[in-house]
């Protein structure tokens, strides 16, 4: 007899649901599932697949449940819960580990026992050919200790905020993949439907052709690779050494581009060492190594040890140093960084610095670099098919959807940026899609506004565009939207402020999922009205009254003209609504709030602190 691995040791069952149980058995075989002193008998069908529906469970826990085929063979799933079981879908902010958000949060999440709270992440899997039945692998963890690491922050900091108030079980599934566009979530004949996918999706079908790309892609960065550290004459000559003449080396400041020493072309590897010296009561321990972000990739050494290295450039480095690497007086930190992709840099705005022994060293300032080796040939970026349409949605979603739930949290859009319009037309048509395969109505589904970046290289709208997609989703039946625009950073695309973003998920849960008269969002653009040279908004979810972060006017507002420019506005509260004009514009035609990438300025909120959404009234 064979079990779903969603179905196993430690799981959380929704409560008040019909939750469903199954498995594989001898064809025609009967099962009984004996669970909370009650049973249910099922019968196999010819393929030997069955399924029971358990119903009217209440919260609580842990409870054993005994599943038993008519020829005697059994199976016993221990510490079942019984509460709240929620999906968590989207991109990389949603994926990320708490363990990468300590630099922030790490008080928040010492001695952690909350041993109710639950997570169960589904492995990476894509399909092209149709929904997959089962998913492929995974164990549920608790809340407990060190495994609380491998926790989604987000899901964290949501379910703990959840547990606290109602005291009920909380089981959280993760689903999300790192830079995943909307369309790989949705199904294949929604997407035909829509059109503009049929290339992708019948390329991706040919088995042949996807493991031909795999193959070819994999061998392409293996040979690229071995050819710089063939070349690289910091390998060969070992410069990551912990004594080393470098006064032939160039300075450069740190943190910085490569820009600033002419290698913005460069795509290979460059060195860099600083020279540090610390007393003897700070060498005798361990230690904590922080290098911000470091574009593209690393290998990081401390007097010549190896203490850490990340191959791609959004994690932040924080590199343990075991005890007896450090020395009294005079150490080296060596860094080879690829650049790989993009111009090199050490990302500015980061702690770069050692703690040891209760101090804190900063380590910006001026380093010594060397040109290692340049690579003879650009590298192509590889194919990820977890990003093509429909695959994440057959692999992940299908085979999770048999399981009961009370909803959806989804943090996702950073790949659609590059072409925000329509995206509101997708995600509908997704909400839909997984509506549809859970079968149990409009559940749910609370999603995250982008949060607030600095992308250098989109222009100064992608974002905002992106944002705007988003608000006109909220139309879509029993759905939520939690604004993060003011808890990004905008030198890191995955901000660690996933506390304060879980608290305000939880808000909307609050209000969505439990009919709690609680105010979950923010100040949201209703209507706009002309009153001479000015422009009047109105608000929904003002609460008690608007009010600005602060103290200050409200901010980030802008107004179009007839000229078709927009220029900043000056912005006045009255009462539940704003005031906006331009003392050049007598003709005000359409406001916009917050309406850049990072609009640092924007400040307007309700006086429960909750941010207004960003806007525009054009659209």
């Amino acid at each position: 007899m064979r079990l779903s691995d969603l179905l196993s040791d430690g799981m959380v069952l929704q409560r008040d649901a019909e939750a469903a149980v199954w498995g594989k058995t001898r064809p025609f075989h009967r099962v009984r599932i004996e669970f909370l002193d009650l049973a249910w008998e099922t019968r196999a069908d010819d393929q030997g697949r069955w399924k029971a529906v358990l119903q009217h469970l209440p919260p609580g826990g842990p409870h054993e449940m005994r599943i038993v085929d008519e020829s005697g063979e059994e199976r016993i799933i221990r510490d079942v819960l019984i509460g709240d079981v929620w999906v968590l879908g989207g991109q990389s902010n949603m994926e990320l580990p708490v363990r990468r958000t300590l630099d922030l949060l790490a008080e928040e999440v010492r001695d952690v026992r909350l041993p109710q709270v639950r997570q169960f992440t589904v492995p990476l899997m894509y399909d092209f050919h149709g929904p997959r039945e089962e998913v492929a692998g995974g164990r549920w963890i608790a809340a407990v200790g060190e495994r609380v690491m491998d926790f989604s922050a987000a899901g964290f900091f949501f379910a703990r905020e959840l547990y606290e108030r109602y005291g009920v079980p909380i089981g959280l599934i993760l689903t999300a993949v790192g830079g995943t566009p909307v369309e790989a979530w949705m199904s294949e004949p929604t997407l035909r439907r829509l059109g503009g996918f049929d290339k992708l999706l019948d390329r991706c079908k040919d088995d042949a052709y996807v493991a031909a790309t795999l193959k070819s892609d994999e061998e392409r960065h293996r040979r690229w690779h071995e050819e710089l550290n063939k070349r690289d004459a910091g390998r060969k000559e070992g410069w990551h050494r912990a004594r080393l003449d470098t006064s032939d080396w160039g300075d450069f400041a740190l943190p910085g581009s490569w820009r600033a020493c002419g290698l913005e072309n460069v795509r290979g590897a460059v060195w860099f060492r600083r020279e540090f010296e610390i007393p003897s009561s700070v060498a005798e321990g361990g230690a904590l190594l922080r290098l911000g972000t470091v574009v593209d990739a690393d290998e990081t050494y401390v007097n010549g040890v190896l203490v850490g290295s990340v191959p791609y450039r959004y994690p932040p480095r924080r590199y343990p140093i075991p005890a007896g690497v450090l020395k009294p007086g005079k150490n080296t930190i060596a860094v080879r960084v690829l650049s790989i992709f993009n111009t090199g840099e050490f990302i500015s705005g980061m702690p770069y610095e050692l703690v040891a022994g209760g101090r804190t060293l900063d380590l910006s300032g001026t380093w010594k670099y060397r040109l290692g080796a340049a690579a003879e040939e650009e590298l192509a970026p590889q194919t990820f098919f977890q990003y093509m349409p429909a695959g994440v949605y057959n692999g992940m979603i299908a085979p999770v959807s048999r399981y009961a739930i009370k909803g959806v949290l989804w943090y996702q859009g950073e790949s659609n940026v590059a072409s925000p319009e329509g995206y509101s037309r997708l995600f509908r048509e997704m909400v839909r899609d997984w509506r549809d395969r859970w079968k149990i109505g409009d559940f749910p589904f609370i999603f995250v506004q982008l949060a607030n970046f600095a992308d250098m290289d989109g222009g100064l709208e992608r974002w905002a565009a992106l944002r705007e997609e988003q608000r006109k989703c909220l139309n879509i039946p029993n759905t939520a939207m939690a604004v993060a625009v003011d808890i990004g950073e905008p030198n890191d695309l995955h901000p660690q402020d996933k506390k304060t973003l879980g608290q305000r998920l939880a808000l909307c849960a609050r209000r969505l999922a439990h009919g709690e008269h609680v105010v979950h969002s923010g100040p949201l653009y209703r209507r706009m009205e002309r009153e001479g040279d000015a422009v009047r908004i109105w608000f929904d979810h003002a609460g008690q009254g608007l009010t600005t972060r602060d103290g200050k006017e409200p901010a980030g507002f802008s107004v179009l003209g007839p000229d078709g420019i927009w220029r900043p506005a000056r912005a006045v509260i009255s009462g539940d609504t704003v005031l906006v004009s331009h003392e050049r514009i007598r003709e005000p035609r359409h406001v916009r709030y917050a309406w850049a990438n990072h609009p640092a300025e924007a400040n307007l909120c309700n006086r429960e602190g909750l941010p207004a959404v960003p806007f525009s009234t054009e659209t």
